[in-house]
Order: structure tokens, then sequence, then C-alpha cells
């Protein structure tokens, strides 16, 4: 299941620069996962300061 960005976000792009697949990008306010592109992998979780990012 692709991961998803929770309201959480403050927007640094920390995940976005990690993704292996480029499914982030910046959306209005938060960045957002393309559920078609995510491979699931976590990376951009890690990546995240605030935990953003949780699996969907």
């Amino acid at each position: 299941m692709a991961y998803k960005i929770t309201d959480a976000c403050i927007s640094c792009g920390a995940c976005a620069a990690e993704c292996p697949v480029e499914a982030i990008s910046e959306g209005e306010g938060t960045y957002v996962i393309d559920a078609d592109k995510c491979i699931d992998c976590g990376a951009c979780a890690g990546a995240c300061p605030v935990d953003a990012p949780v699996e969907g």
C-alpha cells in the first residue's frame, strides 16, 4: 500500500529528495505522494523530521 503524507507536513522537501521514483511533489500547503508511482519503500518516512509520511 502506498504511503501518504499527513497534515503534520511542514513542507521542508526532505521526503521528495529521498524518493527513488520521484513520486512526491509539492502540493497546496503540503507535499503529496502519487500513489500510482509509490513503491512503498519507506525512504520518505525515514527522511521526514516530523513523521508526516505514513503507510496508507
